[in-house]
């Protein structure tokens, strides 16, 4: 999906620092403190306009919620979104999700969203894919000793592999769905691509993968 340039996206988004949080600023932060609330932290990878974690943000006010979006002028999207909402439990930073080691402490994670990832097609790329072993390491480090990630995505190959990957990485699965729409799955709060996806008839893929 292509996104209009805005000018001075950066200078906008982060005049709001009740919501968004500049990559370097989110390196060592203290969460608990932005928040004002000592609750499980969940976090969404390539956040995109943020109707996902909006949407889980109102669902579980108990939980704090941070999405990371590299695109500024997505992200302003974002955080229009949730200050539209009033939601007072919900962060985004403006960064990339390979730094998630340096935005967070060990261990502080409970719960980790990867939503319709790039699936990085080719051989040679599946290093870059955010399901990869190596990535998997990394947010084991980070997630909580019950630590879950929950994943999506419209690519049965990516599938494939992500459920390998997890296994190999010492991940336990549960909730695999091969076609999360028609298969009675409750709770289950969507992102703009699902829904263009399902519309188009597109089977979703979707599993939970835990320590």
């Amino acid at each position: 999906m292509r996104h209009r340039k805005i000018k001075g996206a950066r200078e906008m988004l982060l005049a709001h620092e009740d919501y968004a949080v500049a990559e370097d600023e989110a390196i060592g932060k203290d969460w608990d403190e932005f928040f004002g609330a000592q609750r499980p932290l969940h976090v969404e990878l390539g956040t995109g306009r943020g109707k996902f974690i909006t949407g889980m943000a109102s669902n579980c006010p108990d939980v704090n919620f941070i999405g990371i979006e590299l695109k500024e002028e997505v992200l302003l999207r974002a955080v229009k979104r949730a200050r539209d909402k009033q939601l007072h439990n919900v962060a985004f930073i403006a960064g990339n999700g390979a730094r998630l080691m340096e935005y967070f402490k060990a261990g502080s994670l409970e719960r980790i969203y990867i939503n319709f990832c790039d699936p990085w097609p080719k051989n040679r790329h599946s290093k870059r894919r955010l399901v990869h072993r190596g990535f998997l390491e990394m947010y084991k480090e980070i997630l909580t000793q019950k630590g879950e990630i929950h994943f999506k995505t419209d690519n049965e190959k990516l599938f494939e592999f992500a459920l390998n990957e997890f296994s190999d990485s010492g991940f336990r699965l549960r909730n695999i769905s091969l076609d999360l729409h028609s298969s009675g799955f409750e709770g289950n709060v969507t992102t703009e691509y699902e829904e263009r996806f399902a519309a188009l008839g597109m089977k979703i893929y979707r599993c939970e993968a835990y320590l």
